[in-house]
């Protein structure tokens, strides 16, 4: 598995299907790309100033990142995206 490094951390965006007013259904493909995304790992943070900035995230999050945020990365078959803490937007409860 990858380990991400410092405040950074490991995501996979979530695939929804939408539905239209008329029940078409839409695929991943006709739309943009998904903003929320599950937590896979996390970094162990950083000190900053002589402070240790803690993680606010924490793996099995579901959470909504910034929509162009991130390395975009294919580990064993699977499209992952390694993101800073701050592109993390807020957690989905």
């Amino acid at each position: 598995m990858i380990k991400p490094l410092g405040d950074r951390v490991l995501i996979k965006m979530v695939e929804s299907e939408e539905t239209t007013k008329s029940g078409i259904i839409l695929s991943s493909g006709s739309k943009e790309r998904p903003q929320i995304a599950e937590v896979l790992e996390i970094g162990q943070g950083i000190e900053k100033d002589g402070k240790t900035i803690e993680m606010k995230v924490k793996k099995g999050d579901k959470v909504i990142v910034n929509k162009y945020a991130g390395t975009e990365i294919k580990y064993e078959g699977e499209d992952l995206i390694i993101v800073k803490q701050d592109d993390v937007l807020a957690i989905v409860e």
